[in-house]
């Protein structure tokens, strides 16, 4: 088990920031692993958060099991699995930061377009074969980066979802992903004792601050959640094309 206290001064800021994203605040969570990366390495951070994530959706989960959109699992659950399984078998020859600029600029275009949007336009329908591509994307892209969450914002906002389903929908979808991607971080040997026993001393605060994040979500009308997503897919492009310039750079 990691002892350094400067560990746990960035892992406890990660991890409430992974359970009000869990609680519904989606996107908020994208800087988990680069505050613990800080003083750890991002695939140790990253090893360390899984576990605690797995427990984050199961509260998730429960607490918005009624409000989901079937349809839009049934057509991105299959395509995160092709994703997720492409990401474990090109990751040595896939370029992270690359992948984080690419996600990074898109996501500020998309979110820029949304706030422009004409707020009376109707729900756009979404074809079957998008929802395979964003969730082979979003599979992908949380496989090399950690960062599933645009792609899927990407193909579920346009269709307007009540609050409670888009929420819902986004917890069913992530915890399938997260339990999708235990065998590759397994293969990976990133199960180790100390990050296992780490992951479980900051498991009380993971579980309540999700249960925060919805209490605190459901005090937030569906407009201004809405608008709290867009601006939060801002800061996660932001920070995505930040760190991908970076390394591209480095």
């Amino acid at each position: 088990m990691l002892t350094d206290p400067w560990f746990y001064a960035a892992a406890i800021p990660a991890v409430l920031l992974l359970g009000l994203a869990k609680g519904g605040f989606a996107g908020i969570g994208i800087l988990g692993v680069p505050l613990m990366a800080l003083v750890v390495s991002p695939v140790q951070a990253a090893a360390i958060l899984l576990p605690i994530l797995l427990v984050q959706d199961v509260v998730g989960v429960w607490a918005f099991w009624r409000d989901r959109d079937d349809a839009v699992l049934a057509r991105m659950l299959p395509g995160a699995a092709l994703g997720i399984i492409a990401g474990y078998l090109l990751a040595a020859s896939v370029s992270v930061a690359a992948v984080e600029l690419a996600v990074g600029l898109t996501t500020l275009g998309f979110a820029i377009l949304r706030m422009r949007r004409n707020a009376a336009a109707p729900p756009a329908a979404q074809p079957h074969w998008a929802g395979v591509a964003f969730g082979a994307a979003s599979g992908f892209t949380s496989q090399i980066a950690h960062a599933g969450g645009p792609p899927f914002q990407m193909h579920v906002l346009p269709m307007q979802l009540r609050r409670d389903t888009f929420i819902g929908t986004s917890a069913l979808y992530f915890a399938a992903v997260n339990w999708l991607k235990v065998p590759a971080y397994w293969a990976l040997g990133q199960f180790t004792p100390a990050n296992l026993l780490t992951a479980l001393v900051l498991m009380p605060m993971a579980i309540l601050s999700t249960w925060a994040g919805v209490k605190l979500v459901r005090r937030v009308d569906a407009e201004n959640f809405y608008r709290i997503v867009e601006w939060l897919m801002v800061l996660v492009g932001g920070k995505l094309a930040w760190d991908g310039a970076a390394g591209l750079l480095a």
